[in-house]
């Protein structure tokens, strides 16, 4: 900047000046801007050499530009200054305004600091102004243009082209040029800043959208089904998309889907399991409805996911169909249960069956209509003991005489009781009555035929006993000859009733492999009550059986 006589300035100098201006904030990037900057002081400033020396994260400074010689450049570019000694250097010598003036004088005690600098030849300067080839000045950049703010960088300086220190114009300009690089800058690290931002937003949407479709392709083509639903609210439960692999599986449009929860597609009975289901990882075997009215098997597992940070919360159930395991398991728990020649329950299944109507209750201590009226509304009955004295029947009977092993007070358990008496007089009382059946006659098919008509016998006595009965009551083969049946709510004279009509059933011929033959059939009937246990039940029926059996006429118990 040529100025012999300030402060008047050429019309050029100051077009020159902003020009620089305005190419500092139109370069494209951080990197551009400082460069900018450099050559700037250099083309707009009148100085032969520049540097800028930028802040980094750490507080050291950088040098980041440098403009005016090439060698220069080359050399100290990219190398580090410490904060210490930068912060030494703007605390010394002349300040002018902003700038920092060091003279020749006082600046040799900086020649071995860490900040980077280059050395320039020349001689000595003959007037009191003119410029020292060791003389420093150095522009600080304030992040709000005064020394109160951010320290952003500095501008160093060096060899005015008029070979004079700057005089009050040179000053101001230097001092204006560092405050609007400061902001040019700020603006351009904003803009990297901003540049960089949208780039990491852009991967991540890209990311997310990438994300997005390898789920719904996950989710849209799982050979198992899947849903989404809402979760908490009104709505929990609610489906909100569903995949084809469910639809196919339910046999309904994804459109109807969405009118459901899965609380209204779970069956009656298994609605309980669904309720116990934790949301979060929770697992459950059940049964949904299909359009058609059947219900399937399937394992439902659930999952929450978040719709964003604090997006509302869904549930993603998974939903794998597990009719053809669970028919397997029916049909070994079946095989397990059932007789495998008549199909009707095996001694296993009569057993549980009986204990599971019978508790240790004795048949003497029944309650009374107090004592029932009280299990109605919650309250346990006082149960006599021995001395007579009453006795808190919830708390002290289960846990300390164990007389209701199985049993937790009044927990909807209906007690069995037997028709008082062992003659034929029929009191009214209705209970469980106990068939023991054993076939007469049945060794001899056996010997004379063989074992398939043998079981052919057994298997249409089974038929013909089990259209004897009511569909309440149980049928089961014990094992050889011998059948169980159980039917309740019978007095003495319906079981009576019931063993002739059985006996009558199994009598007729029966036709095995062209010949016909006959088989008798002798009953015992027991009673079963809370008190006893199955085997007692069973041993009691049994007993009576044989009395049954002496008791009748040889010629008609023959068969074959």
């Amino acid at each position: 900047m040529e100025t012999e006589s300030e402060p008047y300035v050429r019309l050029a100098t100051l077009r020159q000046l902003h020009q620089v201006m305005a190419d500092m904030n139109t370069a494209r990037s951080l990197a551009d801007t400082l460069q900018t900057v450099a050559d700037g002081v250099v083309n707009g400033l009148g100085y032969e050499l520049a540097c800028v020396n930028l802040v980094r994260p750490d507080g050291d400074l950088v040098v980041a530009a440098f403009s005016g010689n090439s060698a220069a450049e080359a050399l100290i570019t990219g190398r580090v200054g410490s904060r210490t000694s930068w912060d030494r250097r703007l605390s010394m010598g002349e300040s002018w305004g902003e700038l920092r003036f060091i003279p020749y004088t006082e600046g040799w005690i900086l020649d071995e600091d860490d900040v980077p600098q280059w050395f320039t030849d020349g001689p000595p300067p003959r007037f009191d102004d003119e410029w020292h080839p060791s003389d420093r000045l150095f522009a600080p950049m304030y992040a709000t243009g005064t020394s109160g703010g951010e320290l952003l960088g500095v501008i160093s300086v060096d060899r005015p082209r008029n070979g004079r220190r700057p005089g009050a114009w040179g000053r101001e300009a230097l001092q204006m040029y560092a405050f609007q690089a400061a902001i040019a800058i700020s603006n351009a690290r904003l803009r990297s800043n901003m540049q960089r931002a949208l780039v990491r937003l852009e991967r991540e949407q890209q990311a997310l959208r990438a994300s997005e479709e390898s789920f719904r392709q996950a989710f849209e083509y799982a050979p198992s089904g899947m849903a989404i639903a809402e979760m908490g609210g009104d709505q929990h439960g609610r489906i909100l998309r569903t995949n084809d692999a469910l639809c196919r599986l339910l046999g309904r449009p994804a459109s109807a889907m969405r009118r459901y929860s899965f609380s209204d597609l779970v069956h009656p009975e298994d609605i309980g399991t669904l309720l116990r289901t934790s949301a979060e990882g929770g697992r459950a075997e059940l049964r949904l409805g299909r359009r058609d009215g059947t219900y399937v098997w399937v394992s439902l597992r659930n999952s929450v996911v978040a719709d964003a940070a604090d997006g509302p919360r869904f549930l993603l159930t998974h939903v794998e169909d597990i009719e053809e395991r669970k028919r397997r398991e029916l049909q070994l728990a079946h095989r397990a249960s059932h007789d495998s020649l008549t199909g009707l329950p095996n001694s296993a299944e009569l057993r549980a069956r009986l204990s599971a109507r019978l508790c240790r209750r004795p048949q003497d201590s029944r309650p009374s209509a107090v004592d029932s009226l009280d299990a109605a509304y919650g309250d346990h009955p006082a149960v006599p003991d021995t001395n007579g004295h009453g006795f808190d029947f919830g708390s002290v009977v289960p846990h300390q005489s164990g007389l209701y092993e199985g049993f937790d007070g009044f927990d909807h358990h209906v007690h069995v009781i037997a028709p008082e008496g062992d003659g034929s007089a029929d009191d009214g009382t209705k209970g469980l009555a106990v068939l023991f059946c054993d076939l007469d006659g049945f060794k001899s098919i056996n010997d004379r035929f063989g074992h398939n008509a043998g079981d052919a016998v057994l298997i249409e006595v089974a038929r013909r006993l089990t259209s004897g009965v009511r569909d309440g009551d149980t049928v089961a083969r014990l094992g050889g000859d011998e059948f169980v049946v159980l039917a309740d709510g019978l007095g003495r004279a319906d079981a009576e009733d019931l063993a002739v009509r059985l006996r009558n059933a199994i009598i007729p011929p029966i036709r095995v492999d062209g010949r016909a033959v006959r088989v008798g059939a002798s009953f015992g009937i027991g009673w079963a009550h809370c008190g006893m246990t199955a085997e007692e039940v069973l041993q009691s029926a049994d007993q009576r059986m044989y009395v049954e059996k002496r008791s009748r006429a040889k010629q008609h118990r023959r068969a074959g």
